[in-house]
């Protein structure tokens, strides 16, 4: 193993006063800040879906200030167009008079982007950050520029039945490591954020960690030891997922439509890593792949006409299929 105990001890107290520093301005969300972190660590991107006004733009802005990430945000609209996101060349003139053509970025260009109300803009726009968030790169008329390292797409969609949304391309679904729910506040939490928000004290928030300091996090997370019982109890929740499976539930059978593929797992296991570097941990547990299995599942698993009917939600069968596996490894 190239990192000490004590070095992965080291990381959790630091990711744990990360979490500290981003709840001093969040209030509640304990959940979606987990996550969110969990994918910058695990190197992938995050979608976060909530009514508007639940504060997941500032969530996002807050991590890429903690982080010390450069930030840019995409407001997504109906008449947003590609190279809105991705940039274009623009004929500029030269010293010597001549005319040329200079690539002018956009705001994809940038460590951290918040792709904000992302189902607002047209399948069309939408796939102009497919490159990106699969290859970290972008062609703009056979010319291939590299992404900003670390390069991360949060992005945040209203409710589906919104009037004035569009449905994400199932590729682009399969992009995002997770999704994550973000609820409405309770009473103890509005009553909060109400104090913090129209008193007079200002919040400011400290930089806790920079870019060497979360490469090396991201390094660390890829360190983390796998068992191979670990393994076998992710590969067998995502084939649970698969309605075509002889061995899957009578509900999966009778309201899923297709299951999760392979990118799936690989979320599970990377999230699964990542909560076990936050926890100071440098090998997978059962309680970390049961964790993130609806983050990482909820969004690749596609209910049909009858399960859409029927009011079940992808997160009650990811349930019931998690207390039906047999788990090889104590908790």
């Amino acid at each position: 193993m190239a990192f000490s105990e004590q070095q992965y001890s080291e990381m959790s107290e630091q990711l744990q006063q990360v979490k500290h520093e981003i709840s001093k301005f969040i209030v509640g969300q304990e959940e979606a800040i987990e996550y969110t972190l969990y994918s910058v660590l695990a190197d992938g991107h995050a979608l976060l879906e909530g009514l508007p006004g639940l504060g997941k733009t500032m969530l996002i802005r807050t991590i890429s200030e903690v982080l010390d990430l450069s930030f840019s945000r995409i407001q997504f609209t109906p008449d947003l167009m590609p190279t809105d996101i991705t940039g274009t060349n623009i004929i500029e003139r030269a010293e010597n008079g001549k005319q040329q053509f200079v690539f002018q970025p956009g705001p994809i260009f940038s460590q951290m982007v918040l792709a904000d109300e992302i189902n607002r803009a047209t399948p069309k726009t939408q796939s102009a950050l497919l490159e990106a968030m699969g290859e970290k790169t972008v062609t703009i008329l056979g010319d291939t520029k590299n992404m900003a390292r670390p390069f991360f797409v949060l992005a945040t969609q209203n409710p589906i039945e919104m009037e004035g949304t569009y449905p994400l391309p199932e590729a682009q679904m399969d992009r995002f490591l997770c999704k994550i729910l973000v609820p409405y506040p309770s009473k103890h939490e509005l009553m909060e954020i109400m104090k913090r928000t129209t008193g007079a004290v200002e919040i400011t928030l400290e930089k806790v960690m920079n870019t060497d300091q979360l490469v090396l996090a991201q390094k660390m997370v890829r360190e983390v030891l796998v068992a191979e019982e670990m393994m076998e109890y992710a590969v067998n929740l995502v084939v649970a997922t698969h309605p075509d499976n002889e061995d899957a539930l009578l509900e999966v059978k009778q309201y899923v439509m297709y299951g999760s593929g392979p990118r799936g797992l690989q979320s599970i296991i990377k999230l699964a890593k990542a909560r076990a570097v936050t926890n100071g941990r440098f090998h997978v547990s059962i309680a970390d792949i049961k964790s993130v299995a609806k983050p990482a599942l909820r969004h690749r698993m596609m209910l049909n006409y009858e399960g859409e009917a029927s009011g079940k939600t992808v997160d009650d069968l990811i349930e019931l299929i998690l207390s039906s596996i047999q788990q090889g490894a104590k908790l």
